[in-house]
């Protein structure tokens, strides 16, 4: 479904990415973890198009990502749940869902229940300011927004950093429904290794720029987390 081919990326000078091969398919949970530092998250960039690549191909469904604009991933199926969060701080809970009801192929004017079904306190907290939610109740919307556009494709980037226990419970808890119920193809960055090994169905760690281990969760082994995970 999601397929790189050789990716590499450039900060100015230096080299992030090195020659990164990456299968996802269609209904799976993918975790790509490693150490701070070793181009997780410029991965995801590249993925969306926030950042360019240097080299090689992403494609969805055979249609080619990488030589087009960031707003061309979106049309694509792909949602986005930055790291950090990102929503508008401005504007009420309503209107930071509502931004993404435009994309939608079907043109729907009202945001899906489906949203309030997995997140009941954005219903309760619709005219809001997102600024005035908690961490955890941000981290809900943003998910929320990037559902709204019903994606094949969900890209989450550390969900769970800075966020109380019961909000990551909860925030797990809906990857599983989307992923299992849904048929939601999600790839997730992830350091909390619990959590990973939850909801994760494969993983793929980086090191250095690379995808040095590819395999299902179950065979995660000590040794692999000795190697590229611990600190």
């Amino acid at each position: 479904m999601i397929e790189l081919r050789q990716v590499t990326q450039h900060y100015g000078s230096s080299q992030i990415l090195w020659g990164v091969d990456l299968n996802i398919t269609q209904g799976s949970c993918a975790c790509i973890m490693g150490r701070n530092g070793v181009g997780k998250t410029t991965l995801l960039k590249c993925l969306m198009g926030l950042l360019p690549v240097s080299s090689g191909e992403i494609r969805i469904n055979d249609y080619p990502l990488h030589n087009r604009p960031a707003e061309k991933r979106a049309p694509a199926g792909i949602g986005y749940v930055p790291q950090g969060r990102e929503i508008f701080p401005l504007l009420t809970v309503e209107e930071n869902l509502r931004i993404g009801l435009p994309i939608r192929k079907d043109k729907r004017k009202h945001i899906p229940e489906r949203i309030f079904e997995l997140f009941p306190v954005l219903a309760d907290m619709l005219h809001r300011r997102g600024g005035d939610l908690s961490g955890g109740q941000q981290q809900q919307l943003a998910i929320g927004r990037a559902l709204v556009i019903e994606p094949s494709v969900l890209i989450l980037d550390e969900p769970n950093e800075g966020i109380q226990p019961n909000i990551v419970q909860q925030i797990g808890d809906v990857i599983l429904r989307l992923n299992e119920e849904d048929g939601l193809t999600v790839i997730l960055v992830e350091q909390k290794l619990g959590f990973a090994r939850r909801v994760g169905k494969q993983f793929h760690l980086m090191e250095k720029g690379r995808i040095v281990a590819s395999d299902h969760m179950e065979n995660l082994s000590d040794e692999l987390i000795r190697q590229h995970l611990a600190v």
